[in-house]
């Protein structure tokens, strides 16, 4: 479904794992999102979508007029984006977690082992 679309519009201020930006991306599809929380870390503004202020609606109503008039651009936006979260896996995406943890922590991040 998400694959269909032109542009992948997220307008909520307050994401953190931004799973349907991460969808969006993987399905080549650019975004528009706020910049605020979780967007940051995964929307490159001008590379594989806009990010817009988000109490500025008038400049994400602009980011979309101007995808939706480019093709060519959307086209390349969505190549970017997809490169982008191919490295996104559960494993990855869990390791670099328990990273932020351990460096908050003061210690090495511990990992279980298989049995």
């Amino acid at each position: 479904m998400v694959a269909s679309l032109d542009v992948f519009v997220h307008t909520g201020p307050h994401e953190t794992f931004c799973q349907a930006i991460q969808e969006a991306l993987a399905s080549g599809i650019p975004v528009v999102a706020p910049a605020a929380g979780g967007p940051l870390d995964l929307v490159h503004h001008g590379e594989n979508g806009w990010l817009y202020p988000p109490d500025a609606p008038e400049l994400m109503a602009q980011a979309v007029a101007s995808l939706a008039a480019d093709p060519g651009g959307r086209r390349a936006m969505g190549r970017r984006g997809r490169a982008a979260v191919e490295q996104h896996s559960w494993k990855a995406v869990g390791d670099q977690l328990l990273a932020h943890y351990a460096q908050l922590g003061g210690g090495a991040p511990r990992r279980e082992q298989a049995a």
